[in-house]
C-alpha cells in the first residue's frame, strides 16, 4: 500500500479523537482559552449534559475578525510568544481545540475587542458556512451545538446526559478551585447550578466548590522551598471519603490527574486513615517552569517533573507538618444517624425498674412506706423503685478538680463499658475511645524516640520463641535491622523460628508472638511498595497497636485525666494508627435537642 496524504478534515478529526473524547473535554479547552484571554467572569451553559450544547462566554480580551479566521486553523496559537515550549506559562497553547472541535460538532465563535465591532464566525463539521458582524459586549463567546452528531463511531460511546453533565460540572469545578480570581457559573438544562465570585480567598473556594463542612475539618499549607511553592486545604484524616473524587490537585494553576502527587498524598495520610478511605485535599503546586514538563499528553493532564523525589518530599513534609499542628483535632460532630439513636420511650413502653407484681397486689405490701408518705399512682404493671443500683466507683477528692476551660478536651467525669471515657469540655460532652487513644500516643511517642536515635528497649528474662512458616521468619529476619532502632531485637532461631530477646520498653507486657505475626503480615504486604520511612511507620504502628492500653481496661480518674492531657499535647491524637477518631463530641446544642429543649 502506497503512502498517502491525508486531507486536512480526517487531519482533524484524528485530532479530535485525542483532544476531545467528550462534551466534558470540549468545555475544558474553551474555558482554559477564556482564562488565558484574562476573563474575570466566565458563563457556562449545557444543554442535555453537553451532548446538545456547550456555550462558554467571558469578558476577555476577545478576538479581532482576522484573529478568529486563524484560531480555527490548527497550531495557531497567540500563547507562545517564542518557541520556548518549556517556559509556557498559558493553560493552552497546542493550538488544536477550536479546530478540533469545529471538526466534529457546529462552532459559532463570537468575539469583539473593546473599542472595535464584534464578529462571527459559524463552522460545521469542518466547514465554515457563515460569518458576519455580532452584537456582543468585549470578551467571546463560543457555542459548540450536536457534538458527534454526524460521527456516529463516536456518538454511540457517549455515556448518558446525566453522566456527561456530571464530568461537565467537575472539569469546571476544577478549574475554578484553580481560579479564585475569576468569577464562575454554570447553568444546565436552564437551571443554575453552579456559581462563585471572583476575589475569594482559595481555603473559601474549595471548600464552596467540595463540602461547606471542609472548612472546620481541615488544615491549610503554605510551604516556599527553593523556588517551589505549595498551598492548599488539607482535611483533617478522620474527614475522609470513600473515593479519591475529592482530591484536587494543580501544578501551576492547571488541573491535572498525576500519579506521583497522588501517591505522595497516600503516603502522608499513612498510619493516619482506614485504607479503603481517601483524604479530602485541594493542593495548588507552583513551580519553575524549567523544572515541570507540561507538554507530555494532548489534553495537558499530565505533567513530568525533573525532579520527582523532591515533589513528592516537599508533598509529603508539608502535608505531614500542617497536620502536626493540627494536634488533637478531629472531625468530631457525631453522624446524624447516631444522633437518630437517641430518642425517648414512650410512656406505654417505660421499662420497669424493679421485680414485678401483680396488679391486686396492695402497695403496702410490697413496699413499707413511712407513715404520712405520698402514694404513687403506677402503670398496670406496677413495679418498685428499689432495685440494686448500677455498679459504679466514686474516688476522694485529694485534690481540686481541674478546671473545663483549661481543658480542651475537658475534664474526665467517668468510664463507660470500661472503654469510653466521659469528658465534661466547656462546650459539651467527649466521648474518647481509651484504646485507639492510647494507640496512637503511643505510636507518636516511638516515632520521637526513633528519631531521636532508637527506641529503649527491654531485654526478655527468658527469650520468647515465635514459631511461623519460613517465608514469614525470612521476611522479619530481612528487617532486623530495622526492628531494632523500635527496640524490638529478634534473631533465627531454626527454618520455621524466630527469637524475640528483648520488645520496646513502652509496650510493657505485650503479647509477643501476636507483634512478630501481625508485622510478618503486615511486611508481606506492604514491604516492597514502601519506602524506607513508610516501612518504618508500618512497623511502629503495629507495635503501638500492641502496646496501647486495651478496651476493657478499668482506668481511674488521674489515669484518665492523664490520657486527655497527653492527647491535647500530641498530634494526630484525633484519629488512631489505622483513621478511626478517638474522640467525637456532643455539643450542648446536640444534647438539648435530644431531651427536646430546642
Amino acid at each position: 500500500m502506497s503512502i498517502r496524504r491525508l486531507p486536512e478534515q480526517l487531519v482533524n478529526r484524528i485530532a479530535a479523537g485525542e483532544v476531545v473524547e467528550r462534551p466534558a473535554s470540549a468545555l475544558k479547552e474553551l474555558v482554559e482559552n477564556a482564562l488565558d484571554a484574562g476573563a474575570t467572569r466566565i458563563a457556562v451553559v449545557l444543554a442535555e449534559g453537553g451532548l446538545g450544547r456547550v456555550e462558554v462566554t467571558d469578558d476577555g480580551c476577545g478576538m479581532t475578525s482576522a484573529d478568529m479566521a486563524l484560531a480555527l486553523e490548527r497550531h495557531a496559537t497567540s500563547k507562545l510568544p517564542d518557541d520556548a515550549i518549556e517556559a509556557v506559562a498559558t493553560m493552552g497553547f497546542r493550538g488544536e481545540a477550536l479546530p478540533s472541535i469545529a471538526s466534529v460538532a457546529r462552532l459559532t465563535l463570537e468575539s469583539r475587542v473593546r473599542g472595535r465591532d464584534g464578529w462571527r464566525r459559524m463552522v460545521d463539521n469542518g466547514r465554515v458556512v457563515d460569518e458576519g458582524p455580532a452584537a456582543l459586549p468585549p470578551g467571546t463567546r463560543v457555542v459548540v451545538d450536536e457534538l458527534f452528531a454526524r460521527v456516529p463511531a463516536r456518538r454511540k460511546f457517549m455515556r448518558s446526559a446525566r453522566a456527561e453533565y456530571a464530568a461537565c460540572l467537575d472539569a469546571v469545578r476544577r478549574l475554578a478551585m484553580a481560579r479564585a480570581d475569576v468569577a464562575f457559573s454554570v447553568e444546565h438544562d436552564g437551571r443554575r447550578v453552579l456559581a462563585v465570585r471572583g476575589g475569594e480567598e482559595r481555603a473559601n473556594r474549595v471548600a464552596a466548590l467540595t463540602d461547606r463542612a471542609l472548612a472546620d475539618n481541615a488544615v491549610l499549607v503554605e510551604v516556599a522551598r527553593e523556588g517551589w511553592r505549595l498551598g492548599g486545604v488539607a482535611g483533617l484524616p478522620t474527614f475522609h471519603r470513600g473515593v479519591a473524587d475529592h482530591q484536587y490537585l494543580f501544578v501551576n494553576a492547571r488541573p491535572v490527574k498525576d500519579r506521583l502527587l497522588l501517591g505522595a498524598i497516600r503516603g502522608a495520610y499513612a498510619e493516619m486513615m482506614p485504607r479503603d478511605r481517601h483524604a479530602v485535599v485541594a493542593l495548588f503546586l507552583d513551580a519553575p517552569t524549567s523544572e515541570v514538563d507540561v507538554n507530555v499528553h494532548p489534553a495537558k493532564t499530565e505533567v513530568r517533573f525533573r525532579e520527582p523525589a523532591l515533589v513528592r518530599g516537599l508533598i509529603v513534609s508539608s502535608l505531614r507538618r500542617a497536620l502536626d499542628e493540627a494536634g488533637h483535632r478531629v472531625a468530631h460532630r457525631p453522624s446524624a444517624e447516631a444522633l437518630a439513636m437517641f430518642k425517648p420511650e414512650a410512656a406505654a413502653e417505660r421499662p420497669t425498674f424493679g421485680w414485678e407484681t401483680s396488679a391486686d397486689t396492695p402497695l403496702r405490701d410490697c413496699v413499707s412506706l413511712p407513715q404520712g408518705a405520698e402514694r404513687f399512682s403506677f402503670h398496670d404493671r406496677r413495679t418498685t423503685f428499689f432495685t440494686p443500683p448500677p455498679a459504679a466507683r466514686a474516688e476522694p477528692a485529694v485534690e481540686p478538680l481541674p478546671v473545663t476551660a483549661d481543658h480542651p478536651l475537658g475534664v474526665a467525669r467517668g468510664q463507660v463499658a470500661q472503654t469510653y471515657i466521659v469528658a465534661e469540655s466547656t462546650d459539651g460532652l467527649v466521648l474518647v475511645d481509651q484504646h485507639a487513644a492510647h494507640e496512637r500516643l503511643v505510636l507518636e511517642r516511638l516515632r520521637a524516640a526513633a528519631a531521636g536515635g532508637a527506641v529503649a528497649s527491654q531485654a526478655l528474662l527468658l527469650p520468647e520463641v515465635v514459631e511461623m512458616d519460613e517465608p514469614a521468619c525470612d521476611r522479619v529476619e530481612g528487617r532486623a535491622e530495622e526492628l531494632a532502632r523500635f527496640g524490638l531485637e529478634v534473631e533465627r532461631f531454626g527454618p520455621g523460628a524466630l527469637l524475640v530477646r528483648a520488645t520496646p520498653a513502652p509496650l510493657g507486657t505485650a503479647d509477643v508472638r501476636g507483634l512478630v505475626r501481625d508485622l510478618a503480615d503486615e511486611l508481606a504486604a506492604f514491604d516492597e511498595a514502601l519506602s524506607l520511612r513508610e516501612r518504618l511507620d508500618h512497623i511502629a504502628g503495629t507495635i503501638a497497636c500492641h502496646g496501647s492500653v486495651r478496651a476493657g481496661r478499668v482506668l481511674s480518674v488521674a489515669e484518665m485525666n492523664a490520657l486527655l492531657r497527653e492527647m491535647e499535647r500530641t498530634p494526630h491524637s484525633g484519629q488512631c494508627n489505622h483513621g478511626r477518631p478517638t474522640w467525637v463530641k456532643l455539643a450542648h446544642g446536640d444534647i438539648e435537642r435530644l431531651f427536646g429543649r430546642r
